[in-house]
């Protein structure tokens, strides 16, 4: 992994054969990802993927959806 300032990483991760990545340790712990915690994964074609804990997301869809 390369040296970066404090709040920043760069690394690389490999696609296994189920499709599935290993979340850097050093980035788990950067965002307090918790084994079995859920996330979601954003995508868009022209921006890249992006990932978001869900739980930032799901108090958002709970006041559009339960008003």
């Amino acid at each position: 992994m390369m040296k970066t300032p404090d709040g920043k990483f760069m690394g690389s991760v490999k696609v296994g054969s189920k499709g599935q990545i290993v979340i850097p340790k050093e980035v788990r712990d950067m965002f307090n990802i918790e084994t079995g915690e859920t996330l979601i994964l954003l995508a868009d074609i022209n921006q890249g993927i992006a990932i978001q804990k869900f739980a930032t997301y799901e108090t958002f869809a709970k006041e559009i959806f339960l008003r």
